[in-house]
This record gives C-alpha cells, sequence and structure tokens, in this order.
C-alpha cells in the first residue's frame, strides 16, 4: 500500500503526510509539479525529523508516475458515492490524494480504479488532505491486517 499527493499546493499538508509515511512505514509518492519547491524549509519543519525516516519518491508528471508504479489506484474525492468505510481495500491499493486548492482533473479521476469518500456534514467542504489520508490509511492498514507495530 502507498500514498500518492498529485501536485500539491501547501508545503504544510505535504509534511504532515511524510511524517504519516513515516510513523506507518508506508510510501509517499509525490507527483510534481508542486506549487512549492519540494525541499522548502517549510517542508522540512513540518516533517521534521521523520523527513530522512520517510520512503519518498518524487514523479515530474502524472503520466511518469503512472508508468513507474502499480496497483489499484484509489481516489479519495468529496465527489465519490462510495464511503472509504464501505471499501473493501487492498494490500496493493494506492491512496491518492488530489491538489488542496483544486483535486485532480478529469484525466487522473479516470484513470482511478476506484473513488471514494469521507463522509462529513452537508455544509462542510472538506477535510485537510493529511488527515483525510490517515483516517483512510488507518481503516485500509486495519482492512489488510497490516499491524505497523
Amino acid at each position: 500500500m502507498l500514498i500518492a499527493l498529485f501536485e500539491p499546493d501547501i508545503p504544510q499538508n505535504t509534511g504532515s503526510l511524510i511524517r504519516l509515511s513515516a510513523c506507518m512505514g508506508v510510501p509517499l509518492h509525490i507527483i510534481e509539479p508542486c506549487g512549492f519547491p519540494l525541499d522548502d524549509k517549510r517542508m522540512r519543519r513540518t516533517a521534521m525529523d521523520y523527513y530522512d525516516l520517510a520512503a519518498i519518491t518524487r514523479h515530474a508528471s502524472w503520466q511518469k508516475f503512472m508508468a513507474q508504479t502499480s496497483g489499484r489506484l484509489v481516489l479519495m474525492t468529496t465527489r465519490a458515492a462510495q464511503s472509504y468505510t464501505e471499501f473493501a481495500f487492498a494490500a496493493d491499493d494506492i491512496l491518492l490524494l488530489g491538489r488542496e486548492s483544486a483535486g485532480v482533473p478529469d484525466e487522473v479521476r479516470s484513470a482511478a480504479d476506484a473513488q471514494i469518500r469521507i463522509p462529513m456534514r452537508p455544509e462542510a467542504r472538506s477535510l485537510n488532505v493529511a488527515m483525510a489520508a490517515s483516517m483512510v490509511l488507518g481503516e485500509a492498514l486495519r482492512q489488510v491486517k497490516d499491524v505497523r507495530m
């Protein structure tokens, strides 16, 4: 299982995902371009000393990411009909998160094998991507009985 972040905008969220990756032992793939320099010191500060513990792979584009990875692509989106708690995860799933400001374009959405959402109050727009990733990753690892401790 791995987490993939599509063209991130906010270094603090990317830093939080790096920390999640390091703590849970789940690789993080960052699909560029990013809306900030990837080595930005704010991101390293957010990730703290977890940066070097994380397994981070950078991809120069969506096309290169698709060519270099395999597994079922599971898009986390507010537009999905299916709740993540009703979804059957597999050990080789790629949990894909979109840009904080715009989600993912139609090309990326159509490439997804599945789309899932986190149910929330109708008047709420969305969760922070790092928070959403941690919720879904926890459920996915629980389902595949992947105990990290």
